[in-house]
């Protein structure tokens, strides 16, 4: 006996129905499709650096600039400091008055490279003894800070050699004391609990 063939929309219904149900009538347990929040927020090929997206945070290509924080490549770059900046991440709500980023660059220049670990003059304390692992690479970690007419930036910093570059990863927290204005700003979220969230987002930061 012949069989007729399928025209184009029967065979469209069967393959549906293949997909939505076994060959005992039972649906199969479905496969979830790809979301948004299964891909990076950010992706570097050449550095193999991927940022897993952060809750009430923000992807940015433009460090914020102020009176002490130039869009350098790393904080307080040494005038002569050659590198590139790669990342922002930026908490919602940052404003004038309080603005926490994390900050993501590298450099492949050699005498970057050569002063990876060195601290800034900005430095408020020796480095910590222990290095902190990041995705699996080991960073030097310290802090910075700096003040001048009424503003004001504070950093955990953390620098690591990775592959012949030097990486440099900064959780910054920088405004103005709310209090000059008239009358007082509220921030938009205390320099301690910006700090802690940057602190937090490092989970984020992930190597290929």
């Amino acid at each position: 006996m012949a069989v007729a063939a399928c025209a184009p929309h029967d065979a469209d219904d069967a393959a549906a129905s293949a997909t939505t149900e076994t060959g005992n009538g039972t649906p199969p347990t479905p496969v979830p499709a790809a979301t948004a929040l299964d891909q990076p927020a950010y992706s570097d090929p050449g550095s193999g650096i991927t940022i897993a997206p952060v809750d009430g945070a923000r992807i940015t290509h433009d460090f914020n600039t102020g009176i002490l924080t130039a869009a350098s490549w790393k904080l307080f770059a040494e005038p002569d400091s050659i590198g590139t900046p790669l990342v922002g991440l930026v908490l919602d709500g940052s404003d004038r008055i309080t603005t926490g980023e994390m900050r993501i660059g590298r450099s492949d220049d050699a005498a970057s490279v050569a002063a990876c670990l060195a601290l800034p003059a900005e430095a408020t304390g020796p480095a910590s003894p222990d290095t902190v692992d990041i995705g699996g690479v080991p960073f030097t970690h310290f802090k910075v800070g700096d003040a001048a007419m009424s503003h004001y930036v504070s950093a955990d910093s953390y620098r690591a050699i990775r592959d012949g570059n030097c990486y440099a990863i900064d959780l910054v927290v920088a405004g103005t004391r709310p209090e000059v204005y008239d009358p007082p700003r509220t921030p938009p979220f205390s320099q301690q609990e910006a700090q802690a969230r940057l602190s937090k987002a490092l989970a984020a930061v992930r190597w290929r």
